[in-house]
Parts: structure tokens; C-alpha cells; sequence
């Protein structure tokens, strides 16, 4: 029972890998089952041929806990907060992130104002109490939720990052009095000073408890159902992965659970390459996503919106990088009243899907027009899983585009293709030239079923001078996963002063969240050998209101250390900033420690199948259409591919979950681990 099984559920396709004891690697790829998830799981495992009984680990990301946020279809939420907080939720921050927007709306709350309750209580800042908890009141807001029907309920109270005394026995009574609600302890989500933030993560991972509980709890019954005895594991934000126990208890650290594997995966084929700088670009059937990969490691940061900076819920765990856009092969194009082009966000999804999948759809998509272009194979679709219907796609786009903007079909297709590859091209430069790093300096890695079809032409936009396409690019989030480490992230505030602050306190807070740390990771099954604890320390100058993150050696501390960390900062600080004051005092504000405990059986490059083993290349050739000229492109099977060869652009290299397009003078050559690494040729 030593085999690994990840699954990634996207808003098109679910998709299945898995690896064994002897490294072989088996995939499957399946359509998104809307009305039940779980459809789509159980489709995959029948197609790869998987025992249940066979696998140590499943792991499973999926998109549901953001979903149930965007479509606002969460449980019904409500607030226990201190007196006189109750509107702090919905007054938020005063920024304006759209400042020329004249019509801008802040964010409807997700919980109404009558649904916020205030009980009398005070902790101070130093964690002393002010005020005693007033359990009557607590017992009222409990009941009153209770007959308003609150299903989900979030306990904020001020200061309790400091101090939990009171929260914990709020939590308590609130159990008492409403035993089926699911219950949301600020304390035990997020021990972070900045109360609007730290109530918004307590109430999204309330809203989306009951949903996220009961798919989990779902699955893992149907895969126990089904003979499986092993460790059913959840892909988090922060690119680890942690126990379905754990998941139901803190869903909202899974609410970019399945995008971030193929960052991870991304970072580890880099280094594989010795490609330290990357940029992962993953296209699905419904959106875009662009992630920063330095020095083999995924970009993590704790300052994160559901739903965009300008209209979203800010949610304060760590999470990777990534900026998400509406375009993928599902994306649907449109005319706006105006007589002007768009594609998306809306995307077809799977069902009905786009227009030549032949299931209903009758709406022009980002597939259709690359099908019109001769960029896909309509009988190889999937292996020929699923034949395309080029005259669907062809009647989407002269009904919905072509005809009402004058133009032929084809110039339609290469229409839909630009714009898609522009908005795609601006999600690369927010994570590289928005952030300070040159995208000349990166390859770009292209996964998702749909990413290989678009990347060269988003690279060639950016001036990035390669392109990566990895094995089983349609399916690399579920391969990303078997990479994952189980990862759990501890933070607490502690503001003081750098200069004077005691190093045996400072010690001896990381020593209880490591504490914490290892029998969290016991509990999931990893072995004290395998756990290391990253320590690192926010600091800012006094005066600032953000921080930069720096690190801190393992062991106890010592003021010379402590010293050593100022110095850390100003290079920190000049690097991020091009600016620094060494005479500027410098303040600590969280206490920050990562516990990483490495999964046994984790895949390696050895588990990569030899491509070596195929006989010799062959190629046949068909017209795709470049910038308004058709020209002849050879078309490779890519397990013909022998490590070494060359194929020069124009072409087409086809595989059963994906298809890779190269342009005039581009050259691609199989690196011997798999992957096709593409140089980009001048622009044609």
C-alpha cells in the first residue's frame, strides 16, 4: 500500500495522477460533474485502473471553499464580537482601491449588520482583562442566532490574538446553547493583531464550514466505501497539505487548495532543469493563473483577497502568490453594446461547455476558436476521448462574432486568441514587473490543458526567451500535489522594540508554537525525523505600518542575533524599497514559524517514465493559422519524442491532455526529464 493519489477538481475538468512504489506514473482526466463533485473523482479512479486499497495517500484539491465565497452560496453567518465592534467587519479599511472609478462599491458583507451581536467584554492590548466576560450576553447572541438560523457562527473578540481566554469560553457556550453550529474561534484561525482582517479570515472560514465539511466528510466516506484505508490528505493555500480533519476544521486555508500544486510542481522541474527563476502559468477551461517562482521556491505571502483587491474579502493566512484571471479554453467571447470584442470571465464551463464539445452550447469560446485555427486536432481531442465539432465552433463564431462585427470567421478566431493571450500576458507582468523582477530574467512554464496552446505567444508578448512545458502539463496541479509537503503556518503578534526586546521571551514563544507544531504534525502521521520548524520574525521601522519578513536561526536566541537581524532588514528593506536608515529604530511585530513535515513516498525524478523507450518519431502535418496566414505545421506525437530532439517552428505536438504550439522560428527541443523546453525564435 505504497501508492500516492492526487486529484484536482477544476471548473472544467477533474484530474487524476498517481504514482506507485516503482515510479510509474498513471493519469486520467475527466469532465467536471457540477451537481456532484465527487462523480468526477470516482470517473478518474476508473479510468486510471486504481485500487483503493493500494493507496497510502490521497490528496485532493479543489476549488469548492472559493467557489462557495464568489457565488455567495455559503451558510448563513453570524458575528459574536466584542461591545462596540460589531461594525468594524463592514467599515473595513478607508483606502479606495478603484480611485477613479466613480461608480465603485465596497463589498457587500457576507454577514448582514443584525447578524452582528455584541457581548460585553475587554481584553487590553497587553492581554490583561478590562472587562469581565458577560456570559449572559454571550448566552443571548447564541440564542438569537440560533432562532435567526444561523448555521455558521465567527467569535471575535478584541485583543484575543493576546489573550483567548474569553473566546474560548464564548466558543463554549455558544456550543451549549447552539450545538449544531459550526464555530469559527478568531484565535484558533489567525493570532494576528489588525482586527478587520483577522474578523473577515474568522468569517469566511465559518461561511464556508458546513459546505466544505460536508463535501469532505463526503468523499472520504466514499473513498472508505471503496476499500481505501490510507491517509486522505487536503492541498492547502500555502502550497502544503494537511489532514481532512484539519480541513474541515480551518477551510479557509484551502481556498486556493488547487492552483497552488502546479506552482509547487513548477519550482521543483526548475530545479530539476537548473532553472531556479521561473514563472508558472497554469490555463484551464475557466481561468488563467500566474505565480512567481524564485530560487526553486514558491512566492508566499500573507496579505490575500477573495475575489480581488477591489471588491474582495481579505483573508490573512499565507498563501501563494497568484494572480487568477477569467480566461481559459472555456472563456466565452462576446460583443459588448459598444461593437467591441471581449472574452470572459464567463466561461462555458463543462457543461454545456463550448460549442464543439457538442453538449448543448451554442456560445463561441477560447477552445472554439483555437479548433477554427487549427490548433487542435478535432478527432485527438483527449486522445479521441472526445471528438470536436468544427462546424459547431464554426457556426458559434459566425452567429456571435463574426457576422455582427463584419468580419470572416477565421479573423474572428484570431480575435478571440489575441485578447486572450493580452489579458493573459498582463497576469505575467502583475507577478514579475508589478513585483520588481525583470520576466526576460524567467522561463515560463506552461501547464493546464489549455496552457501550452497559448504560451509561447504570452512569452513572445513579455519578451521571456523560453518556454517550459512540462510532462502531463493537463494534469500538473494533480502532479504538483504529489510533490506537497504536509505545512502548517503558526503566527503571533508581539509589537516591541527590537533594540531592547528579550531574547529568552522571544525564545520561548517560538519553543510553544513549535510545541504546537509537532503534535499537530504527529496527529497527521509524520515522523519527528521528518518535521523542520522555519522561524522568521515581521519587522518594520517604527512608524511604518507594514512589515517585511526576515529570518531567524533555529535554537535559542541571543541579542547578538537579535542585532544580526537588523542588519537583515535594512539589505531587506534597500532590496524591496531602494531605500534603508540604518539610525531608524526598528520595531518586531509577528512571530512567524512554519512546521514542514515531509510526506514519506513522495514522488521523485526517478518516478519520471523514460521517454527514451518509444521507437522513432513520426510526424504527419495539417495548416494552423498564424496572424492571418495559414502556414503547413509538422505534427508530433510527443511519446515519439526521443530526449535530444529538435523540432523547429512552425508545429504542432500533440499529446492525450494537452497540445503545444510552436511559432515560425521557434525551436523545442525533449530535455531528459521529460519535458519540452522551447526557444523562442524572432517574432513573425
Amino acid at each position: 500500500m505504497n501508492m500516492r493519489v492526487a486529484v484536482d477538481i477544476g471548473g472544467t475538468f477533474t484530474d487524476l495522477v498517481s504514482l506507485n512504489e516503482k515510479g510509474k506514473i498513471t493519469y486520467a482526466k475527466s469532465l467536471t460533474t457540477y451537481g456532484n463533485l465527487a462523480e468526477g473523482v470516482f470517473e478518474c479512479i476508473r479510468k486510471a485502473g486504481i485500487d483503493l486499497s493500494d493507496v497510502r495517500n490521497f490528496i485532493h484539491g479543489s476549488t469548492i471553499a472559493i467557489n462557495t465565497v464568489i457565488q455567495k452560496s455559503g451558510a448563513l453567518t453570524g458575528i459574536v464580537t466584542s461591545k462596540g465592534f460589531r461594525d468594524v467587519y463592514e467599515i473595513g479599511r478607508s483606502n479606495r482601491p478603484d480611485a477613479y472609478n466613480l461608480a465603485y462599491q465596497r463589498p457587500v458583507p457576507l454577514v448582514s449588520r443584525d447578524l452582528r451581536l455584541e457581548v460585553e467584554e475587554r481584553i487590553g492590548s497587553d492581554g490583561s482583562v478590562r472587562v469581565t466576560l458577560n456570559e449572559a450576553d454571550v448566552r443571548a447572541a447564541a440564542r438569537e442566532l440560533k432562532q435567526r438560523g444561523a448555521k455558521a457562527i465567527a467569535v471575535v473578540f478584541l485583543h484575543s490574538y493576546i489573550n483567548p481566554d474569553h473566546e474560548i469560553r464564548a466558543g463554549e457556550i455558544v456550543a451549549e446553547e447552539h450545538p449544531t453550529a459550526y464555530i469559527s474561534l478568531s484565535h484558533k484561525i489567525l493570532r494576528e493583531f489588525r482586527e478587520y482582517e483577522r474578523t473577515s479570515t474568522t468569517v469566511l472560514n465559518a461561511y464556508v464550514s458546513p459546505v466544505v465539511s460536508r463535501y469532505v466528510g463526503d468523499l472520504e466516506d466514499a473513498l472508505r466505501a471503496g476499500a481505501f484505508v490510507g491517509n486522505f490528505m487536503i492541498m492547502q493555500s500555502n502550497g502544503g497539505i494537511m489532514s481532512a480533519a484539519n480541513a474541515k476544521a480551518l477551510p479557509v486555508a484551502t481556498m486556493e487548495s488547487g492552483p497552488v500544486a502546479g506552482v509547487i510542481g513548477t519550482g521543483k522541474l526548475g530545479v530539476q532543469l537548473g532553472i531556479p527563476q521561473m514563472i508558472s502559468f497554469d490555463m484551464g477551461g475557466t481561468t488563467a493563473k500566474a505565480s512567481l517562482v524564485l530560487d526553486g521556491e514558491a512566492r508566499v505571502v500573507t496579505g490575500y483577497h477573495i475575489g480581488g483587491y477591489e471588491s474582495g474579502y481579505p483573508m490573512m493566512l499565507p498563501v501563494v502568490d497568484i494572480v487568477e484571471v477569467g480566461a481559459g479554453g472555456g472563456s466565452i467571447a462576446w460583443v459588448d453594446a459598444a461593437g467591441g470584442l471581449k472574452v470572459g470571465p464567463i466561461s462555458a464551463g463543462s457543461d454545456p461547455g463550448p460549442a464543439c464539445y457538442g453538449r448543448g452550447g451554442n456560445r463561441p469560446t477560447v477552445t472554439d476558436a483555437n479548433l477554427v485555427l487549427g490548433r487542435l486536432a478535432p478527432d485527438n481531442f483527449l486522445g479521441g476521448e472526445m471528438p470536436l465539432d468544427v462546424e459547431r465552433a464554426r457556426q458559434a463564431l459566425r452567429t456571435n462574432i463574426a457576422e455582427p462585427l463584419g468580419m470572416s470567421i477565421e479573423e474572428a478566431a484570431l480575435g478571440i486568441v489575441r485578447i486572450v493571450d493580452a489579458k493573459m500576458s498582463l497576469a505575467v507582468r502583475e507577478v514579475s514587473v508589478a513585483k520588481g523582477h525583470d520576466p526576460r530574467d524567467f522561463a515560463l512554464t506552461a501547464t493546464g490543458g489549455a496552457g501550452p496552446l497559448h504560451a509561447v505567444a504570452v512569452a513572445r508578448d513579455l519578451a521571456i526567451p523560453k518556454v517550459v512545458i512540462p510532462q502531463l502539463p493537463g494534469t500538473f496541479s494533480a502532479y504538483g500535489m504529489l510533490y506537497a509537503d504536509v505545512r502548517h503556518d503558526y503566527v503571533r503578534t508581539s509589537i516591541q522594540a527590537l533594540d531592547t526586546a528579550d531574547p529568552a521571551l522571544l525564545t520561548n514563544a517560538f519553543a510553544a508554537m513549535e510545541s504546537e507544531a509537532r503534535l499537530t504534525l504527529s496527529e497527521e502521521g509524520v515522523d519527528e525525523r521528518d518535521a523542520v520548524a522555519v522561524r522568521t520574525v515581521d519587522l518594520r521601522y517604527r512608524g511604518q505600518e507594514y512589515t517585511l519578513n526576515v529570518s531567524v536561526p533555529g535554537g535559542r536566541l541571543s541579542r547578538a542575533i537579535l542585532n544580526g537581524l537588523r542588519g537583515k532588514f535594512d539589505e531587506l528593506h534597500y532590496a524591496q524599497y531602494q531605500h534603508a536608515s540604518s539610525a531608524q529604530a526598528v520595531e518586531i511585530v509577528n512571530l512567524r514559524l512554519s512546521a514542514i513535515g515531509t510526506m514519506t513516498g513522495a514522488a521523485t525524478t526517478e518516478s519520471l517514465p523514460s521517454t527514451e523507450e518509444h521507437g522513432d518519431p513520426s510526424s504527419s502535418s495539417r495548416r494552423v493559422l498564424f496572424a492571418g496566414e495559414a502556414q503547413e505545421c509538422g505534427v508530433f506525437w510527443r511519446n515519439d519524442l526521443r530526449v535530444g530532439q529538435v523540432v523547429y517552428g512552425p508545429a504542432v505536438i500533440e499529446e492525450l491532455v494537452s497540445t503545444t504550439i510552436l511559432h515560425p522560428g521557434d525551436r523545442a527541443i525533449l530535455h531528459e526529464t521529460g519535458a519540452i523546453v522551447i526557444e523562442l525564435g524572432a517574432a513573425s
